[in-house]
């Protein structure tokens, strides 16, 4: 037998759905285009299964990818999907003349009940090889299962319940035993539960549905060939296990809710539509007489889960007298009819039919439609071949019947990834809206469209709503992308002059209050919006034109705020008067260029704030760029009114530590107007020190002189070291202060005494007073009598100076003892160095023959050498070579001028007689000689011994290798 689930696209019975699509209405810089760039697959897409039955196909079910199907009268054939090529064949063993009548696989795939025409069921479990007759079950013509999808497992089928041709409803369990299979019979129990009856009595139970609700409640559905029944109730907690036998016992007395039709064609048959693994049901379809009755499952119901519901009338061309349907199935948006030779679909939205597949007579006539609910596969078998239908892209099309029917959101909810078809569908919504006059919705919906703009703003004109051409701007502006900054322009622009004018026409009408604080806000929300700064920013002028030609100050300061133009909201408060207002918006924001611009017109109305706002700035703002608003305003203001500027400097100057020259030449000519008492004592903090004090020691002079304060006038000539000005200004205010000026020069005697001198003419002269010239005299030990006494008048006595000239006739004397006793001492030691000179002439040293020189380690005799104390012996060239790098640049050059001299007076004479005292005597042209030249290059080159003398110790941080020859010596070791 070949693979019966190796598949083949038979393109001869492929049908297709013919798709739709209009085209869309774009403006022109972002339109779509609307081009199928290939073939669309259908819906439903048919495939053939490549098997051929051996014997004629009785019946076929599937479940979670389980297909069985009987074969002939006694062969069963079980396949596993995800295993195509492993097919299953079990015998039923059967020898009588019994016939499969129908079959029942539960949702796991793993319960296979067989119903039989002589009514007995056979049972099959998916984990076994054989078959099981169910004994309890025997007797009873099965027509539907309700199978538990609660508490059902792979090998317990839980509470079920079981629909008979004779219309009961049976409640059973069947159970296989994990340890030993079929060691015991697999149905537990089998026990009447119902009976389901029409007018004319018991009526077959074409099907059952068990689901489960909230709060643990139960709604078993079940079908006759003209009702539908429901039977509603609660299965106490833990009782499960029990049964649905408590359910059908609350309708013993009375009929439960069911809906019933009167055409019926002798059965019925309901499909269900599930979403996801596992989940409820979310609607239905029960094909009847007189058609399809679909509606969706609501659980939330007390009584009844059918909901929405509404009746689909068949086909015009299905005849059921001729060709009644067979099979049903449901699918998210279509149930499909199976027809004996053919295959329906209908759109549960809008009953049309949407497909149809027309099968060859060679296949024979079509047997049964089933669905796989796990899967979502359609399974169609005919005598002698298996179909099956995969559901592609079910929704597609969707939108469409949602936007025919006005249902946008569902329209929109089915067409997200497609552009065209929600352009399409936003179009609709917009101008149904609009049409029904909800012009706002309208608005919102063309905003999203690729309709040109132009024809839905003049529609928005035409109708004078201008609200909601409004909102249309605003969203086509939320839609418009960052390249576009044309279009983003010409919007912002053209909705600022509508919220302008808007809020013209509300502001004048009493009872508009609310809305125009609610448009007033969108308003403001609108020009603050983040998305529009940049456009609004770059655009500013225009905004701030259309503003002011509507008059609207109270916007135009609030945009100002936003585009932080704080300048143009400063400016409007000054102009308002509005002074405080100005310095909070410039304190708020701290702009140093602010501050500098209208600082000098704030200040002339609020001074001392302005002064604590520009403290509060601390080092940001630069004083000297406030220096000319508080020279301004302190030429017009009062003394009192200077004290701010004063407070200021102060601050800057000891605060900041401003070192300006500017701030602290400022700071004196305010104290020089109105503080003088702080003018000395800022004068004398700042110190002594030129280098130090930051203020212009000539300004401040000329300064304090103009104003009269000739203290700190004395002060500034004595840090400009002026001593004498100082003392002739200071004698015109107290002789005290010019005594303090005259001791300052203490390292110049000569001008102290000069000082002094002034000072005591003026009190002699002056004053007068004898008195305070001797006080003079004791008070500077460089005076003395003889040199005051020419000050004084003739007519003085000497009784005033006796004193002072007893005093100065004894200092006198102690000077003379003082001289004499140095004499002495100096007599002394000028004897105490001839004797040592003598001494030396005639100290004298040894040198043997081998003797070497310390330099050179040659023999010390070859050449002159000299002979130091310390027994240190040098040749003359050796010991010159060793000091001269050493030596001051002054005595290099004069060791180099007395060689040059000691070569000129060794140059041999024409005459070869030389006088006899050539080297003793003079030249006669003031030259020296030549002993006394080669003295004085002794004096320099051998002062001291190179090794033991200064010149060692001066040269201990020498390095002995020379930098400059470090690299050569380091690459002489190597």
């Amino acid at each position: 037998m070949a693979s019966i689930l190796d598949e083949y696209e038979d393109s001869l019975y492929r049908s297709a759905s013919v798709q739709q699509s209009r085209g869309s209405v774009g403006i022109p810089h972002s339109g779509y285009v609307n081009a199928r760039l290939e073939k669309e697959t259908p819906i439903f897409n048919k495939q053939r299964i490549d098997f051929a039955p051996p014997e004629k196909i009785n019946n076929l079910v599937v479940s979670s990818n389980q297909l069985c199907m009987s074969l002939g009268k006694d062969t069963l054939l079980r396949i596993d999907l995800g295993k195509p090529d492993e097919p299953n064949q079990v015998e039923l063993g059967r020898k009588d003349e019994a016939k499969v009548y129908k079959m029942f696989l539960d949702h796991t795939g793993s319960h296979l009940l067989i119903a039989l025409n002589t009514s007995e069921c056979l049972y099959l479990n998916r984990s076994v090889q054989k078959v099981r007759a169910l004994s309890r079950w025997k007797g009873h013509l099965i027509e539907s299962v309700g199978w538990n999808k609660f508490l059902g497992s792979e090998t317990n089928t839980g509470p079920i319940l079981v629909g008979t041709a004779q219309g009961q409803i049976y409640e059973a369990e069947i159970s296989v035993s994990e340890g030993s299979l079929f060691s015991t019979n697999p149905d537990q129990y089998f026990r009447q539960v119902y009976t389901l009856e029409e007018e004319s009595g018991p009526a077959p139970v074409c099907c059952l549905e068990i689901e489960r609700g909230i709060e643990g409640k139960f709604f078993i559905i079940a079908t006759t060939r003209k009702r539908l029944f429901q039977f509603v109730g609660k299965v106490p907690e833990g009782t499960e296990q029990q049964g649905f036998s408590s359910i059908f016992a609350m309708h013993a007395d009375h009929l439960p809710s069911f809906r019933e039709f009167p055409a019926s064609f002798g059965f019925s048959e309901i499909a269900f539509y599930t979403p996801k693994l596992r989940s409820n049901p979310r609607s239905f379809a029960w094909m009847m007489g007189n058609g399809v009755l679909y509606g969706t499952l609501d659980y939330s119901r007390p009584d009844s889960i059918l909901s929405d519901e509404r009746v689909w009338v068949y086909p015009s061309d299905i005849d059921i007298t001729v060709n009644k349907p067979i099979s049903i199935v449901l699918t998210q948006f279509h149930f499909l009819l199976l027809l004996p030779d053919r295959v329906k679909a209908v759109c549960t939205l809008n009953g049309q039919v949407v497909f149809q597949d027309l099968f060859l007579e060679k296949f024979g006539l079509l047997t049964r439609m089933i669905k796989d609910p796990t899967v979502q596969q359609i399974w169609i078998h005919t005598e002698k071949v298996v179909f099956r239908y995969h559901v592609q892209r079910e929704s597609r099309d969707v939108w469409k019947m949602y936007m025919n029917m006005n249902k946008f959101d569902l329209a929109k909810e089915y067409c997200k990834d497609r552009p065209e078809c929600l352009d399409i569908v936003l179009a609709k919504e917009a101008e149904h809206c609009f049409q029904n006059k909800r012009y706002l919705d309208s608005a919102k919906c063309y905003a999203l469209t690729q309709n040109y703009f132009e024809e839905i703003a003049l529609k928005f004109i035409e109708a004078k709503q201008e609200e909601a051409l409004m909102e249309f701007l605003i969203k086509k502006l939320s839609n418009l992308k960052p390249s576009e900054k044309t279009q983003t322009t010409l919007l912002t622009t053209w909705l600022t002059e509508l919220y302008l004018n808007w809020l013209g026409i509300l502001e004048g009408d009493p009872s508009q209050r609310n809305l125009y604080l609610d448009t007033r806000e969108k308003f403001r929300t609108f020009l603050s919006s983040p998305k529009n700064k940049d456009c609004l920013f770059n655009n500013r002028a225009s905004i701030y034109e259309l503003l002011a030609s509507h008059g609207d100050t109270e916007h135009m300061v609030y945009f100002a705020v936003i585009m932080q133009d704080y300048e143009r909201v400063v400016a409007h408060h000054c102009q308002h008067d509005e002074y405080d207002e100005a310095l909070n918006v410039l304190s708020r924001h701290r702009d140093e260029k602010l501050f500098y611009k209208f600082s000098p017109v704030l200040i002339q109305h609020i001074p001392k704030k302005v002064v604590d706002a520009w403290i509060s700035m601390g080092s940001r703002l630069d004083a000297r760029n406030l220096i000319p608003a508080l020279v301004n305003y302190s030429q017009s203001a009062s003394t009192q009114q200077i004290n701010e500027a004063i407070r200021y400097m102060e601050f800057c100057v000891y605060q900041l530590e401003e070192t300006q020259q500017a701030i602290h030449n400022y700071l004196l000519s305010l104290y020089a107007l109105c503080r003088p008492d702080s003018l000395l004592s800022y004068l004398e903090q700042a110190g002594t020190n030129p280098n130090r004090i930051h203020y212009d020691l000539k300004y401040a002079l000329r300064l304090c002189a103009e104003h009269g304060h000739h203290h700190a006038c004395v002060h500034i000539y004595k840090v400009m070291e002026l001593y004498e000005e100082a003392v002739d200004l200071a004698l015109q205010v107290d002789v005290d202060l010019a005594k303090s000026c005259a001791d300052l020069p203490e390292d110049d005697e000569e001008l102290r005494k000069k000082l002094w001198l002034k000072i005591a003419r003026h009190v002699v002269q002056e004053e007068k007073d004898v008195k305070k010239a001797m006080a003079c005299l004791s008070s500077c030990a460089l005076l003395k009598i003889e040199d005051v006494l020419p000050f004084f008048p003739d007519f003085v006595t000497i009784d005033h100076f006796k004193e002072a000239i007893c005093n100065s006739l004894e200092d006198y004397n102690k000077h003379i003892e003082e001289l004499k006793r140095e004499m002495e001492e100096a007599t002394q030691s000028a004897k105490r160095i001839r004797e040592d000179i003598q001494e030396m002439r005639n100290k004298y040293g040894s040198v043997e023959p081998q003797e070497k020189c310390a330099a050179c380690d040659f023999p010390l005799l070859n050449r002159p050498f000299y002979l130091f104390l310390c027994g240190h012996m040098f040749h003359y060239d050796c010991l010159l070579q060793a000091v001269f790098p050493n030596l001051p640049a002054y005595k290099q050059a004069k060791l180099e001028d007395l060689q040059k001299r000691l070569a000129a007076t060794s140059q041999p004479s024409k005459s070869h007689h030389r006088p006899k005292d050539a080297d003793t005597i003079s030249l006669g042209k003031g030259q020296q000689s030549r002993e006394q030249i080669k003295a004085d290059i002794d004096d320099i080159v051998a002062a001291e011994c190179v090794y033991c003398g200064e010149l060692m110790i001066r040269s201990i941080d020498k390095p002995f290798i020379d930098p400059q020859k470090y690299e050569e010596e380091m690459q002489s070791w190597l």
